[in-house]
C-alpha cells in the first residue's frame, strides 16, 4: 500500500509528542510536499493542538519514571491508558482543522518516555553476556489505530538504539531541513524537560550536523515549583518566580562541577532518571541549607539550566564552529528569565531567537519533527542522523500498525 503513498506529491500526517517534562500532549497536522525525486520540498503546519495532562495522570507518570516507586501493573495499564490522550489530540486536530479523516495518511507518535538508558549495561545471552542500550516509550499504537482508523507509526527511537545509537535526539532531522543556512552557523536549542542542542554549521551537509542533550531543561524548575505549591502551579510561568529571586552562584557551580555528564563528549543523551525528582530534592535541600528562599532556589535552578546550555556550547561548539544564531524551541522558549540568562552569557555577535521567529511555533517543533520522520519511514528512507545519535549507520525508524 505504501507504493501508492510514495508516488504522491503531497501528504498529510499527524505527529504526536509527549516529552520528558510530562506536561501534556502536542499534536501537529503537517502537509509535506515532495518533488519529482521524492525529496521533501516544503513542510507546512496545518494545525496544532496541546492537551495538558491532568494532575492525576502526571503523578502516575512521575511514579513510573522512578525505580523506587514504579509498579509493573501500573506501567502496563498506563501503556494503554495514555493512548486515549493521543486519540483525543488527534480528534481535536481533525475538528479544529476541518480536514477529513480519510485525508490523513498516518499518525507518527513518539510515546511517553518513562526510562531512557543509553549507557550500555551487561545482560545475559545464550553464549554469555552482551552490553545493552535501552529506552522505553509507553503508548500503545494499536489503540490509536483502532480509535482513529488511521495507520500509526510508533516506537521510533528503538531502531537507532539497535544500530548502536543513543536513540536521541531525533528532532535534528527536522532542524536540518528547516533551519540550515548557507551563510550562518546555527544552534537549535530545545528546552523541554531535558535540554538538547542541534548544531548546524553554515552550509552544513547531513554528516556535519551534530546534536546532544545539554542536561536539565525545565525538569528541575518544574519539579521544584510543583512540590512547593502542592501542585497548584506546574511550572514557573514566564520565569516570573525566578525573576523575584537571587541566584546563588556557589550552589549552581557546585551542581555543575560535581556532575560528570557535562564533561562527557557528544553524542550523549540523558533524561528524567538522572535529573528527576531525586535530583530536584537534592538541589532544594542544598538551597535551604544556604538559607535561600523559594524564589532564590527557582532562580538558581533556572541559572543551572542556562549555565549547562551555554557552557556546553563553549566546550563542544564554539571552538569548532562560528555560530551566529541560537534558536530556542520548546516550553523553555516562554521563560523570559531563562532566555535573559542565556543571552547574557552569549557573545554579542551570537543572536538569541525563538523558533517562532522562523515560522515554527515554539511548542510544535518536536511534533512536526515526528510527523516528518513518519513520512520518511513510509518513503522507505532513514531519518536518524548517525553524526547526532552515534548510530553505526542510517536506519529507517519506527514500527507500522496497520
Amino acid at each position: 500500500m505504501w507504493e501508492a503513498y510514495r508516488k504522491k506529491k503531497q501528504h498529510i500526517l499527524i505527529g504526536i509528542m509527549s516529552g520528558t517534562s510530562l506536561d501534556g500532549v502536542d499534536a501537529a497536522m503537517v502537509r509535506i510536499d515532495t518533488n519529482t525525486s521524492g525529496s521533501i520540498d516544503q513542510i507546512e503546519l496545518l494545525g496544532f493542538e496541546y492537551i495538558p495532562y491532568s494532575v492525576e495522570l502526571k503523578e502516575r507518570l512521575i511514579s513510573l519514571c522512578s525505580v523506587e516507586h514504579a509498579r509493573l501493573d501500573d506501567l502496563v495499564i498506563a501503556n494503554y491508558g495514555i493512548s486515549e490522550w493521543y486519540v483525543s489530540a488527534v480528534e481535536n486536530l481533525l475538528k479544529s482543522t476541518g480536514i477529513e479523516r480519510a485525508a490523513v495518511e498516518a499518525i507518527s507518535m513518539h510515546g511517553q518516555t518513562v526510562w531512557h538508558a543509553p549507557d550500555q549495561v551487561p545482560f545475559p545471552v545464550p553464549d554469555g553476556q552482551t552490553l545493552v542500550k535501552a529506552t522505553l516509550q509507553i503508548g500503545e499504537a494499536a489503540v490509536v489505530r483502532e480509535r482513529t482508523g488511521i495507520p500509526v507509526i510508533g516506537n521510533l527511537r528503538a531502531r537507532d538504539m539497535a544500530a548502536g545509537g543513543e536513540g536521541a535526539p531525533l528532532a535534528p532531522y527536522l532542524d536540518l531541513i528547516v533551519f540550515r543556512s548557507q551563510h550562518v552557523g546555527r544552534i537549535v536549542q530545545n528546552i523541554g524537560g531535558i535540554g538538547n542542542a542541534t548544531v548546524i554549521p553554515a552550509g552544513a551537509h547531513t554528516n556535519e550536523c551534530y546534536a546532544f542533550d545539554t542536561g536539565p531543561g525545565n525538569m528541575v524548575m518544574d519539579t521544584l515549583v510543583r512540590e512547593e505549591t502542592n501542585g497548584q502551579l506546574q511550572y514557573d510561568t514566564g520565569g516570573e518566580i525566578a525573576a523575584k529571586g537571587h541566584v546563588n552562584d556557589e550552589l549552581v557551580e557546585s551542581f555543575y562541577k560535581n556532575d560528570d555528564y557535562y564533561e562527557k563528549v557528544p553524542p550523549k543523551s540523558t533524561g528524567r532518571e538522572v535529573y528527576g525528582s531525586a535530583f530536584a530534592a537534592r538541589f532544594r535541600d542544598e538551597g535551604r541549607k544556604r538559607g535561600l528562599t523559594f524564589e532564590d532556589i527557582i532562580a538558581s535552578a533556572t541559572a543551572l539550566t542556562a549555565m549547562t546550555i551555554v557552557r556546553s556550547y563553549q566546550r563542544f561548539v564554539f571552538p569548532i564552529h562560528k555560530i551566529g544564531d541560537v534558536i530556542v524551541a520548546g516550553g523553555g522558549a516562554h521563560n523570559k528569565t531563562l532566555l535573559a540568562m542565556m543571552r547574557k552569557s552569549l557573545a554579542p555577535d551570537c543572536q538569541l531567537h525563538t523558533s517562532e521567529n522562523f515560522g515554527i511555533p515554539d511548542d510544535a517543533r518536536e511534533a512536526i519533527a515526528f510527523a516528518v520522520m513518519g513520512h520518511e519511514s513510509l518513503m522507505g528512507r532513514p531519518s536518524n542522523l548517525p553524526a547526532v545519535t552515534g548510530a553505526a549507520r542510517p536506519v529507517i525508524l519506527g514500527q507500522i500498525t496497520l
